[in-house]
């Protein structure tokens, strides 16, 4: 059996595609099938299901992949024992939420960058999350805690939500002295199909029925929607407070908190990069808490 073609599958598993994983190996679709196909043919088995949506796994190729994900880890562990006295290096998948990422990370990350310059980071902010288990990313920072897979888990920090609308907004609408008042008004919220967790819930748990007219996935968006003057929305106080446009509605009875939770793999968990990373996530949440909380 080749190591190259264990490697080989393992990208293909993580991407999905062919094509995608092709290019991230940097050869031709027909060479990281060549690699598939022998590795099928020496363990007599089909690992991958050709489908429409892609190279879908099936269940010996789910097996095999945590079995090479194994050998992958001693691999890299073997290789920070051999680099210890030297730089940190190595590169870093990061998924986070689409807020924090962009609008408190990103702002941030040049710190973390200028201790470390050898170390390589992919910053995955999306309105959605990015797998740990499923091995997309190194790290991940989610809305809820995991309850289960090979992950270490600790909280990062609570954050608060308040609702907030323009200036403009308010101009010559009905006063809002109360949330039975914000009946009368245009919400902004998430797409409810497309809510990735039930913490991004919030007009529920401030008046039962209440239901944003003008809605994205976005909160990057959303937070465009409130500073233009289309209505009013729950944000995170880290972003609404880079808008001084932004006024802050009903602050007594509109009071949301939330946690982030940061999640790293087992595999990894042990990695000098990853160590100094999460070390330097939990640095800036501290430091900012006057901002988050």
């Amino acid at each position: 059996m080749h190591w190259d073609d264990l490697k080989v599958f393992l990208t293909v598993s993580r991407a999905g595609r062919l094509e995608t994983a092709a290019a991230a190996l940097k050869q031709d679709a027909t060479t990281t099938s060549r690699h598939i196909r022998r590795l099928e043919q020496d363990l007599g088995q089909t690992l991958f299901e050709r489908t429409r949506r892609g190279h879908v796994l099936t269940d010996l190729g789910e097996a095999l992949v945590r079995q090479i994900e194994e050998m992958e880890s001693i691999s890299i562990g073997i290789q920070e024992i051999a680099g210890r006295n030297q730089t940190v290096s190595g590169r870093i998948r990061l998924g986070v939420p689409e807020g924090l990422g962009s609008q408190f990370i990103a702002p941030r990350l040049s710190h973390f960058t200028d201790q470390w310059p050898a170390v390589e980071i992919d910053l995955i902010a999306l309105s959605g999350y990015v797998s740990v288990p499923k091995r997309e990313a190194d790290m991940s920072i989610l809305l809820t805690r995991p309850k289960a897979g090979r992950l270490k888990v600790r909280k990062l920090t609570d954050y608060s939500l308040r609702l907030y609308a323009s200036k403009d907004y308010l101009k010559g609408r009905p006063a809002i002295a109360s949330t039975r008042d914000l009946e009368q008004h245009t919400l902004i919220g998430y797409v409810d199909d497309l809510v990735y967790s039930p913490q991004l819930r919030y007009f529920e748990d401030i008046l039962p029925g209440l239901v944003p007219r003008i809605c994205s996935p976005s909160i990057l968006a959303q937070t465009e929607l409130a500073r233009s003057g289309a209505g009013l929305c729950i944000l995170p106080k880290f972003i609404a407070s880079r808008h001084p446009e932004l006024k802050l509605v009903l602050p007594d009875e509109v009071q949301v908190t939330r946690s982030f939770w940061l999640v790293v793999h087992q595999d990894v968990q042990d990695f000098a990069r990853i160590r100094h990373l999460s070390d330097f996530l939990t640095a800036i949440t501290a430091d900012a808490r006057n901002i988050l909380n």
